[in-house]
């Protein structure tokens, strides 16, 4: 089913790409009615074990034993490598569940089926909350975070880590815990998924495009430029230093390539300058003269994203979106969060409740058997 392309930053720039698609497919995670190599992300929160009894046959989370209930998750896990690029990854939410007033380890039971199976497991992601449900018991603490663990079937994935630090600040690498608050929700779906956490996962590991001749992704190219943070004194220092001495861009260029090396006890461990051409280690130290201990602010200059690169099938082949994939959609919060990115997203579930679900899309999405 195609509906009308909401706005997005790439509209214009990837003009040869096909619009997104939205779909809702009834049926089960571990078998799912999609080709190999079709999906670039998995996003998905499946029902924990022994919370919540949906009453549908053939559910998942109501296994005899924690063994039973992994066991089943890996059946999910294998069925989405088969559907997954090669540079796909899988962000899979999960809790812990009280057994015998023990917790019983479901997630840490899960990562370690999952690397005997040969995934990778990249990430632990802590989502963390202010709140939570109230709880009765008196004798431990309430439970305020869960785990989103990231996935690999292989050692190279797709992987936008510039573009998701931009977005979400905190640095060039913004850590893996995750503060989201649960979101108010009326509808019949008692476990709410947050439109947040799939928007991070979306931005992280789901190309924009990918060529729809050969699956590559198009993926970001960054450029380190001149500019510092003026928010920053340092950096304004820096900059008004680097003016009065009329440091060239060729100046700039060659404190990026000298970095850091050269300050204090890093003289005894680092030997990068070392390794520089003569006129670069030339233009450093006079850089370096005028700037001061300043001089380290320039290797922490802005970069910025000059391009896309992917293939070699040419400029002509047409792209398709990044396919999201989710085998447990419920209300279908990853479905509208994955589309208003535009991405295609694609959901599975035994039950979907279609009655709340797409209002923003315009148009109510056809089920497939």
């Amino acid at each position: 089913m195609s509906v009308p392309l909401p706005p997005d930053e790439y509209a214009t720039t990837f003009v040869n790409a096909e619009q997104p698609t939205v779909e809702v497919k009834v049926g089960d995670a571990r078998k799912i009615a999609m080709a190999d190599d079709s999906a670039d992300l998995v996003v998905t929160s499946p029902p924990y074990y022994k919370k919540r009894d949906y009453g549908v046959e053939g559910q998942i989370g109501q296994e005899s034993t924690p063994k039973a209930y992994v066991d089943a998750m890996m059946d999910c896990l294998k069925e989405w490598r088969r559907v997954l690029r090669p540079t796909g990854s899988v962000f899979l939410n999960v809790g812990d569940t009280y057994v015998k007033r023990s917790l019983a380890g479901i997630p840490g039971r899960i990562e370690a089926a999952a690397i005997d199976d040969g995934w990778l497991v990249r990430n632990r992601i802590i989502w963390a909350k202010d709140g939570g449900m109230p709880e009765p018991a008196k004798n431990r603490l309430a439970g305020r975070h869960e785990y989103i663990i990231h996935l690999t079937p292989r050692n190279e994935y797709y992987y936008d880590l510039f573009g998701y630090s931009q977005d979400v600040g905190n640095g060039a690498n913004p850590g893996d815990v995750w503060r989201i608050n649960p979101e108010r929700n009326m509808g019949k779906h008692l476990a709410p998924f947050p439109r947040e956490i799939v928007r991070r996962a979306v931005l992280l590991a789901c190309p924009v495009v990918v060529c729809k001749k050969c699956g590559t992704p198009k993926t970001r190219k960054v450029a380190r430029t001149a500019n510092l943070d003026p928010n920053r004194p340092q950096a304004r220092r820096a900059m008004e230093l680097a003016k009065e001495a009329k440091l060239t861009p060729e100046h700039i260029a060659a404190i990026q390539a000298t970095g850091v090396s050269d300050a204090g006890k890093a003289l005894k461990v680092q030997t990068g300058t070392g390794r520089n051409a003569a006129n670069v280690q030339l233009l450093a130290a006079e850089a370096k003269k005028v700037l001061g201990g300043y001089f380290r602010e320039f290797t922490f200059a802005q970069k910025v994203t000059v391009g896309w690169e992917g293939c070699d099938c040419g400029e002509e082949a047409l792209s398709e979106r990044g396919v999201v994939l989710d085998p447990f959609m419920g209300t279908g919060t990853t479905l509208r969060t994955a589309y208003a990115m535009g991405r295609t997203a694609i959901g599975v579930d035994l039950n979907p409740i279609t009655d709340e679900k797409f209002t923003e899309l315009t148009v109510q999405p056809t089920l497939t058997q």
